[in-house]
């Protein structure tokens, strides 16, 4: 691992929708119409234009991305990610690292510098902070090593203290920080 990648690795606790950052991620559904948790804050907080502009999208399938204009929010974009109703199956996985991956593969193509994630599948989807964790901080500094992007921020955004300490503690072991 490049020690650069660990240069742009950074947790937070609080309020996405918050962020002055390039991009946001959002744990959408698969209407891509808003809905509980994140996926709420972040259409109630970017205003009604997004849920227009989202309603041409055609909604999203697990593990893929779509991208929208950040309307009032802070940040100039949106991606809007479904990932997967945590099973306990191999597939759970793949598909949790696709939504990174995929949201990573549009700030590639935006020239995004700093986005921010949430932890996707956490809430109602019922992934395990522990399992997620790992996947979310893997894949992307996997995907960080491996491509040349303009990336120099990678902010995972945690709202309860429980989840920040998770993330936190795994970047711990991984880098030893």
């Amino acid at each position: 691992m490049k020690k650069e990648v660990l240069d742009k690795i950074e947790i937070k606790q609080g309020d996405i929708t918050k962020l002055n950052v390039d991009a946001i991620v959002n744990a959408a559904n698969r209407s891509l119409l808003g809905g509980g948790g994140v996926d709420g804050a972040i259409h109630r907080a970017a205003g009604p234009n997004l849920l227009e502009e989202c309603k041409k999208l055609g909604g999203c399938n697990r593990g893929e991305a779509k991208i929208t204009n950040g309307h009032n929010l802070k940040a100039l974009y949106v991606i809007h990610t479904v990932g997967p109703v945590y099973s306990g199956k191999p597939e759970d996985s793949m598909l949790l690292s696709q939504c990174y991956i995929n949201s990573l593969q549009y700030a590639l193509e935006k020239n995004i510098k700093s986005i921010a994630f949430p932890a996707i599948s956490c809430g109602v989807y019922g992934y395990p902070i522990e399992k997620a964790c790992k996947i979310a901080i893997d894949t992307t500094c996997n995907f960080l090593n491996d491509k040349d992007s303009c990336l120099t921020n990678v902010i995972f955004i945690l709202f309860s203290s429980k989840d920040f300490e998770v993330y936190r503690k795994y970047l711990k072991e991984v880098f030893g920080i």
